[in-house]
C-alpha cells in the first residue's frame, strides 16, 4: 500500500492494531482469570435479586406504626411542597399498612409478615432503610440503579466488574442474567449493557425454555468435530481481518464463538437443576422445567459455584399502583412476596450451609420506593402506592457485609431518610470496595474522559462493613 493510498481512516484503524492484538491475547487467554484487584478483596462474586417494579418498603421493611394512625387523612402539604409524582396529583391521603410487622432473630429486626420465610435470615443480612435516587420512572431508575446513570448507554455494575477483575470459569460467561415474572425489566437490556466497554462484558442472559442460550445446540447433522473445523475457519478470517482493520470489536466476536463452543458443553450441564437433591428443591420451592424466580436463584447459586462473576435475577411484577385487583398492595403483593420470599431466604441458608456465603454478595431490592400515601388514581378504590424516590429499602448479605444490623431510618411515615441517607452510587462504591476495587480508581476512557460507575459520586458505607 503506497502513501496516497492510506486514508486517515486505515491509519486510525492500524493505529489501533497493536492494542487490537493485546486485546485478542486477553480475550482469548488470561481474561478468565481474575485480574488484580486494589486491594485485598473481602468477595469474590454477586447475586443481585432485583426486584423490577419496585416492592413496597412500609409494607415490608419498614414499620411505620404513625403511618397506621393516621390512615385516611390528608399527609400535610408542607411535606409534598414542590414534589412531582408519577401519577398522584393534589394532596393525597396517607395509607397505612395492612400488614403486620414482628421482630425476629437475635437482632430484633422488624419484618412484614407477607415476609416469613426472611425472618430466618434477619441475623445473617443487613437492612439498609435509607435509600433514595433521582428517577422516578421504572426504566430511568432501573438504569441508573445497575449503570450509575439515567441514560443508555452507559456500562452496568456486571460489565464494569468483569471488566476489571474478570471471572473464574473459562466455560461460562463472568456476567449471567436470568429473568422471571410478568415482562423483562422496563428498563430492558441496558440493564445489563456493556456500554462503551467491549462487547465481551455485557451480560449474559440464560433463556428459561428452550435451549438457555440461543443456537446452544448444533444444527441437526452438524457434529461437534465439524463446529470446531468451522470456528478455526472463521477465527482465521476474523484474524486477518483484525490484522487489516485494527477493529478491537472484531477481537470481541473471536471470543464470543470460542466462548459460545465451550458453553455448548458448561451450559447443558448447569442449567439442569433436576440432578439437585430433593431436600434442595424443598428448600428454594423448585420445580424443574417452569420459569420461576425460585428455579434462577437455584440456578444463581450453581453459577457462583463454578466461578461466574456477577449472576442478576430480574422479577417483574412489583409495581402496585393499586388500578386493578392485579396490581394492589392487597392482592397482587402478597402474591409477588410468595413468589419470592422463599427462594432468596434459601439462597442465603444454601450459600451459608456450603460455606459460599463469606465470598459472596447477596442483594435484594428494586429501583426506587412507593409512596406512604394511597394513589387513587381515577378515584380507583383498590389501595396501591406511587412510586416515590425518597426513601426506599433493600438488603445485603455475605462478602463481607455485617449481619444482623440496620443502616438508616426514615421519618414516622416512611416518606424521608432521617439517619444515614444511602445514594445509588455509595451503594455501588461500597459493592466495588468488597470486591476489592477502588470505585474511584476503576475507569475506562472513552470520548477523552475517564468514565466510572459512580461517576464523580460515592463514598463506601462504614457502617455495612
Amino acid at each position: 500500500m503506497t502513501l496516497e493510498t492510506i486514508t486517515r481512516r486505515h491509519f486510525f484503524g492500524a493505529s489501533g492494531f497493536g492494542i487490537g492484538t493485546l486485546a485478542l491475547s486477553s480475550l482469548l487467554g488470561s481474561q478468565e482469570s481474575p485480574r488484580r484487584t486494589h486491594f485485598a478483596p473481602r468477595a469474590r462474586n454477586i447475586i443481585y435479586l432485583f426486584q423490577a417494579g419496585a416492592p413496597s418498603h412500609v409494607d415490608l421493611f419498614d414499620h411505620k406504626p404513625k403511618l397506621t394512625e393516621y390512615d385516611g387523612q390528608k399527609i400535610p402539604e408542607e411535606i409534598i411542597k414542590g414534589e412531582r409524582f408519577a401519577f398522584i396529583r393534589g394532596v393525597p391521603k396517607l395509607l397505612g399498612s395492612p400488614y403486620g410487622f414482628r421482630r425476629h432473630g437475635k437482632s430484633g429486626a422488624e419484618i412484614s409478615n407477607l415476609l416469613p420465610y426472611h425472618a430466618r435470615i434477619v441475623d445473617d443480612i443487613a437492612l439498609v432503610r435509607s435509600v433514595h435516587t433521582t428517577q422516578f420512572n421504572h426504566a430511568p431508575a432501573q438504569i441508573l440503579m445497575n449503570s450509575g446513570h439515567q441514560l443508555v448507554g452507559r456500562p452496568s455494575m456486571g460489565s464494569w466488574l468483569t471488566y476489571g477483575i474478570g471471572t473464574e470459569n473459562e466455560n461460562l460467561p463472568g456476567f449471567v442474567v436470568l429473568v422471571s415474572g410478568v415482562s423483562n425489566p422496563d428498563g430492558g437490556k441496558a440493564c445489563w449493557s456493556s456500554g462503551f466497554l467491549p462487547t465481551v462484558y455485557q451480560g449474559v442472559e440464560l433463556r428459561a425454555q428452550g435451549d438457555p442460550v440461543l443456537f446452544l445446540s448444533n444444527p441437526e447433522g452438524v457434529s461437534s468435530e465439524t463446529r470446531r473445523r468451522s470456528l478455526n475457519a472463521l477465527n482465521d478470517l476474523n484474524a486477518l481481518r483484525l490484522e487489516e482493520s485494527g477493529d478491537p470489536e472484531i477481537t470481541t466476536r473471536i471470543a464470543a464463538f470460542e466462548m459460545a463452543y465451550r458453553m455448548q458443553m458448561s451450559v447443558p450441564e448447569l442449567a439442569d437443576i433436576s440432578k439437585e437433591p430433593k431436600a434442595v428443591h424443598e428448600l428454594y420451592g423448585t420445580e424443574p422445567g417452569r420459569t420461576s424466580f425460585a428455579n434462577n436463584c437455584l440456578l444463581a447459586r450453581r453459577l457462583v459455584e463454578r466461578g461466574v462473576r456477577f449472576v442478576q435475577l430480574y422479577h417483574r411484577g412489583w409495581d402496585h399502583h393499586g388500578t386493578s385487583k392485579g396490581d394492589d398492595i392487597v392482592h397482587s403483593l402478597p402474591e409477588l412476596c410468595r413468589q419470592t420470599d422463599r427462594a432468596s431466604a434459601a439462597l442465603i441458608l444454601d450459600l451459608k450451609q456450603r460455606g459460599l456465603l463469606e465470598d459472596t454478595i447477596v442483594i435484594w431490592g428494586g429501583e426506587f420506593g412507593r409512596t406512604p400515601m394511597n394513589e387513587e388514581r381515577g378515584g380507583s378504590k383498590f389501595l396501591g402506592r406511587d412510586h416515590h424516590i425518597r426513601a426506599f429499602s433493600l438488603w445485603m448479605a455475605g462478602g463481607g457485609i455485617k449481619p444482623g444490623v440496620t443502616v438508616g431510618k426514615t421519618d414516622d411515615l416512611g416518606y424521608a431518610p432521617i439517619e444515614d441517607p444511602v445514594e445509588v452510587h455509595d451503594l455501588h462504591a461500597t459493592i466495588l470496595h468488597l470486591m476489592g476495587l477502588d470505585h474511584a480508581k476503576l475507569t475506562y476512557r472513552f470520548q477523552g474522559r475517564d468514565f466510572r460507575l459512580t461517576d464523580v459520586f460515592g463514598k463506601v458505607i462504614p457502617k455495612l462493613l
